[in-house]
C-alpha cells in the first residue's frame, strides 16, 4: 500500500514548485531535528523515571548509533526500490517509536524506543538529498541542496528551542508527542505529494554481495574520504556546542531553559546567511572558490572565539555583553560552514552517479558516528568550561580545513 502513488506526477513538473522543496526540506529535517529537541527536559526526565545522569544521555547516544548504522542503508535500499517506500516505510516506524517514547514506563523502554527512532529517522535526510540530484543537475542542484544542507544543519540547533518551550508547557512526554505528530503529518504529506523520481529502470538490484562490494568502492576511494571527513569535522564544530548546550547556556551564560534562542537563533541566521550566500555564488563561482571563502569566514570565528574565552570572558559577569562575547564569533563561524557542506555534497555524489543514495548513506554514516563520539564521550568531557568548548570547536575547524587542503592538494583546485 505505501508504495503506490495517489495519482502519477510528471517528476520534473513537480521538482519544479516551492512545495516540493518545502517537502524535502521537511524530510530532511526531522532526523536531525529529532536528535535534542528533548535536551532541556533531560533533568525533569531523569528524575521522573528515576535514572541515571549517564542513563539518560544514552536516551541521545542511542539515537545517534541507530541513526548513523542504519544510514549506511537507507540509500542504498532506495537505489534499489525507489525513493518512495523508503521514506514512507521509515516514517511509519519512526512514529511508533516516538509513541513509545511517548508513553515509556522507565528509561530502559525509552532508550530502546529510541534506538528504534534513529534506525529509521535519518531516512528523510538520506534519500531526501539522493531526490535533489535525481531531479537537478549543475548550479541549480547546488542552490537546492544549499537548502537542504542548510535544514540539515539547523534542525538540531532549533529543536532544543521548540522542546524547551514544549517541556515549560506541558512536560517531556510533550516533546515526544510532538515528534509523532509531525511524522504522522509529514507520512501524510509524503503519500499525497512526492512522487517517485528515481525510475525502476535505473535502478541496482539489493544484493548483499553487490552493496558490500559499491560501499567498498565508496570508502575505499581517498577523494570520498576527505570530502566526508570535511563535512564531518566542520559539522562537529557546532554540534559539540549543542550536545555542550544545557552546560554552556545554563551554567557558563547564566540563562533559563527557555533562553536557549538565545544561543540558537543567531547560529541559525548565520547558517541561512551562508546558505543564501553558497546559492547566489552556484553558477558564478567554482565549488573549490565558494568552499575556500567559507573557510576562511569559519577560520576567523573560531579564531576570534578563541581569543575572547582565553582574554576577556572570565573578567565579565552574567549578562547580555557575556551572551554576545560568547556567541558572535560563532555567529560568522556559521556563516562559512553553510558555505562549505553543500559543494562538498555535490562533489561525492558526482564521484559515483549511479549511487547516489549509497554515497549519501555514506557520508551520512561518516558525519552521525562523528556525531556519536562528540556526544557520548567528547562534549561530556569538555563543557565544563566555556574555553574548553572554543579549543575543541577550534580542532574540529583545523581538522576540516586541513582535510579540504589534502583534497585540493590531490589535483581537485578547479572543481
Amino acid at each position: 500500500m505505501v508504495q503506490s502513488s495517489p495519482s502519477p506526477k510528471p517528476v520534473a513538473h513537480f521538482a519544479e514548485k516551492r512545495s516540493f522543496i518545502v517537502l524535502i526540506a521537511a524530510l530532511a529535517t526531522l532526523g536531525p531535528f529529532s536528535m535534542d529537541t528533548f535536551l532541556p527536559s533531560l533533568p525533569a526526565l531523569q528524575e521522573q523515571l528515576g535514572a541515571t545522569q549517564v542513563q539518560a544521555q544514552q536516551a541521545l547516544s542511542f539515537y545517534l548509533l541507530g541513526f548513523g548504522l542504519m544510514s549506511l542503508w537507507h540509500g542504498a535500499i532506495s537505489d534499489a526500490v525507489g525513493r518512495r517506500p523508503v521514506i514512507l516505510v521509515a516514517l511509519a516506524v519512526y512514529a511508533a517509536a516516538a509513541l513509545v517514547c511517548t508513553l515509556a514506563p522507565t528509561i530502559e523502554v525509552l532508550i530502546a524506543a529510541r534506538l528504534v527512532q534513529g534506525l529509521f529517522g535519518g531516512a528523510g535526510a538520506i534519500v531526501s538529498r539522493a531526490i535533489v540530484r535525481d531531479c537537478f543537475e549543475g548550479p541549480q542542484a547546488q542552490r537546492l541542496m544549499s537548502s537542504v544542507m542548510l535544514i540539515f544543519a539547523i534542525a538540531p540547533g532549533v529543536a532544543p528551542i521548540i522542546g524547551g518551550y514544549l517541556h515549560e508547557w506541558a512536560g517531556w512526554r510533550s516533546v515526544f508527542g510532538f515528534m509523532v505528530a509531525g511524522a504522522v503529518l509529514l507520512w501524510i504529506w509524503t503519500w499525497r505529494a512526492l512522487p517517485e523520481t528515481h525510475p525502476p529502470a535505473q535502478r541496482s538490484a539489493l544484493d548483499a554481495r553487490r552493496m558490500a562490494r559499491d560501499y567498498r568502492m565508496v570508502f575505499s576511494r581517498i577523494e570520498f574520504q576527505l570530502l566526508a571527513a570535511t563535512i564531518a569535522f566542520n559539522f562537529s564544530t557546532f554540534f559539540v556546542y549543542i550536545m555542550a548546550s544545557p552546560a554552556f547556556i545554563m551554567q557558563h551564560l547564566g540563562l533559563t531553559a527557555t533562553d536557549f534562542g538565545w544561543f540558537f537563533v543567531p547560529v541559525v541566521v548565520g547558517m541561512v546567511i551562508g546558505s543564501t550566500i553558497s546559492g547566489r555564488m552556484a553558477g558564478r563561482v567554482s565549488r573549490r572558490r565558494a568552499a575556500n571563502y567559507g573557510f576562511v569566514l569559519m577560520a576567523a570565528g573560531m579564531t576570534i572565539n578563541l581569543g575572547l574565552q582565553w582574554l576577556l570572558v572570565p573578567s565579565l559577569a552574567p549578562g547580555g555583553t557575556l551572551t554576545f562575547t560568547s556567541i558572535a564569533p560563532l555567529v560568522l563561524s556559521a556563516v562559512g560552514q553553510s558555505m562549505i557542506t553543500p559543494s562538498a555534497q555535490l562533489l561525492m555524489m558526482d564521484m559515483f552517479p549511479k549511487n547516489r543514495g549509497m554515497v549519501s548513506s555514506a557520508q551520512g554514516f561518516t558525519q552521525v558516528m562523528l556525531s556519536t563520539l562528540v556526544a557520548g564521550i567528547i562534549a561530556p568531557l569538555v563543557s565544563g568550561t566555556a574555553l574548553q568548548l572554543a579549543i575543541t570547536t577550534a580542532a574540529f575547524c583545523a581538522a576540516g580545513t586541513c582535510v579540504w587542503l589534502i583534497y585540493l592538494k590531490r589535483g581537485h583546485s578547479q572543481v
